[in-house]
């Protein structure tokens, strides 16, 4: 339809060093994302005035459309932080991969997603993990390489890695979140709140409903008695605090104070 197709932006240098940074990044928060941002104008266009963030990446999103390529904000499972992520619309994330890791790699993170997909908890033990390896397509792979490729998920975003269990990275669910629904329908978890794809969360111990833990805390904020959106039932667990990126901006300047602090004082 002819109403609802973007206007094309113009990029300028400024526009193209951001995506150019963005994809070395792979994925960050927005607190990052905003001083990158100001480091690119600074860099190019010193005099200009800070486009608005949201108007700033709807540009060059607009010039990407054509290449199936945007970049997606989204929020981080655990806490509600916001992220941001260069994500390929065109094919399947883990053909995205493909340039970083052997075969044999991609198909350990393929077993690692789906223990993540069918585990109630969205978390998968490193020990189930490692005891698929004789399984991998490809070429072998011993039980300590495994261990060394999980960590190379790890520093890659695509994994969090908690007390030796594992998730999906905030950028993973981002860039997968249309491969997962499409391959594993039948384990596919959704917030009953924002209807994205869940992960880690809570459940209804009545009617089993799920929610993100960001969306729990909204949801429930100020109520001293939360009960579960689609049953009524009275909602047991804990209710997580709603994300606050001014006091995380505040508690971030005073930790980098009393590094600066203590540096003088040796």
């Amino acid at each position: 339809m002819q109403g609802s197709t973007r206007r094309m932006g113009i990029m300028t240098d400024v526009h193209r060093r951001f995506l150019q940074l963005l994809m070395t990044h792979g994925v960050l928060e927005e607190w990052d994302v905003q001083r990158l941002q100001k480091h690119c104008y600074k860099v190019h266009d010193r005099n200009a005035t800070v486009e608005k963030l949201e108007d700033f990446i709807n540009n060059i999103n607009s010039v990407l459309e054509s290449l199936y390529i945007e970049i997606k904000k989204g929020v981080t499972e655990d806490d509600g932080r916001p992220i941001y992520a260069l994500v390929n619309l065109a094919t399947t994330s883990i053909s995205k991969m493909a340039s970083d890791f052997a075969e044999n790699e991609l198909d350990l993170f393929r077993k690692a997603l789906e223990l993540i997909i069918d585990s109630e908890t969205g978390f998968a033990s490193s020990t189930n993990i490692l005891n698929l390896v004789d399984q991998l397509k490809g070429k072998k792979m011993r039980k300590k390489e495994a261990e060394h490729v999980l960590q190379k998920f790890v520093q890659n975003k695509w994994l969090i890695e908690k007390e030796g269990e594992f998730t999906l990275h905030g950028r993973a669910i981002l860039e997968m979140e249309q491969y997962i629904r499409e391959t594993y329908p039948d384990a596919v978890k959704v917030c009953t709140i924002c209807h994205s794809l869940l992960i880690q969360g809570q459940s209804c111990e009545t009617c089993g409903i799920r929610m993100h833990l960001p969306c729990v805390a909204k949801y429930f904020q100020s109520n001293s008695e939360p009960r579960c959106p689609h049953c009524n039932d009275y909602w047991p667990h804990e209710i997580p605090e709603v994300f606050d990126p001014k006091k995380e901006r505040e508690a971030g300047i005073s930790k980098s104070n009393k590094r600066s602090l203590r540096s003088r004082q040796h």
